[in-house]
């Protein structure tokens, strides 16, 4: 049935994805937690919870303007629908570098494990990845500039808190970069259902960075062309693949588990 649209009622415009945008109470706890700098908080008016009143006045302490707003603008900011009475402008995040993160890995004597993400475009997807990585102990994240998610607030939401802690880097040229990568010695293992080996018989124990294609076609085909190994996670359902971090998940903590044996 059609049904009129009235007069003087417009459709809301969908809030957009801003960087530096975060939302909910344990992303405004990480953030005060890393020692992120936080300009703004919206707070919902008339707000009583005492978690929520303590985490305004830390914000506050550390600098941060708090705002109490109608619960409505809050709805209208949002692009999470799960802003728990609570939305925080904070500085965007700053990018580290591929060095940088080799750099976490010297200095924690450790051999680099990363994740090389090509082009994911959910950012549940990335947020999932980083939490992970970051649960892991790996010692960053690469994504590239272009037809990919970046840090967004559904990204920062769905890592939980992992965004304040895990390294990122944003390069131009995936392919470019896992060059570099093979040059200092860092193995390259693509995922993939046709992989040539069974993730078991990968030795992930040196340098490793495990690369999560795309959640439509996978890795692009010069990505794979140039991973030293692509590897395939052993399936025995119905159902024939893995989501993106779902896969990235098993892939670090089958890195995990081969160097506590290690």
């Amino acid at each position: 049935m059609y049904v009129k649209r009235r007069r003087n009622t417009p459709p809301t415009a969908p809030a957009e994805e801003v960087e530096g945008q975060l939302e909910g109470r344990n992303a405004l706890a990480e953030a005060l937690r890393s020692g992120r700098t936080i300009d703004k908080v919206f707070i919902a008016s008339g707000e009583t919870d005492r978690a929520l009143q303590r985490l305004a006045a830390q914000a506050k302490e550390a600098g941060a303007v708090v705002v109490p707003v109608d619960r409505r603008k809050l709805d209208a900011m949002s692009v999470t629908h799960a802003h728990q009475g609570v939305i925080t402008l904070a500085a965007a995040h700053e990018y580290a570098t591929v060095d940088d993160i080799l750099e976490e890995a010297a200095q924690r004597g450790e051999n680099a494990l990363l994740v090389i993400c090509d082009e994911l475009t959910d950012p549940h997807n990335l947020g999932a990845i980083l939490r992970s990585a970051e649960c892991a102990g790996a010692h960053g994240v690469i994504i590239p500039k272009r037809r990919s998610v970046g840090l967004t607030a559904t990204v920062a939401k769905a890592s939980a808190g992992a965004v304040e802690y895990m390294k990122v880097a944003r390069v131009s040229n995936i392919n470019n970069v896992i060059t570099e990568l093979k040059e200092k010695g860092v193995w390259i293992f693509g995922t993939a259902a046709e992989g040539s080996i069974p993730m078991y018989q990968a030795d992930l124990t040196g340098p490793t960075a495990i690369v999560i294609g795309n959640e439509g076609v996978g890795m692009s085909q010069l990505v794979q062309k140039n991973c030293d190994v692509t590897v395939n996670i052993p399936m025995k359902g119905r159902i024939s693949s893995l989501n993106a971090s779902a896969a990235a998940s098993i892939l670090l903590y089958e890195a995990v588990r081969q160097r506590l044996n290690g």
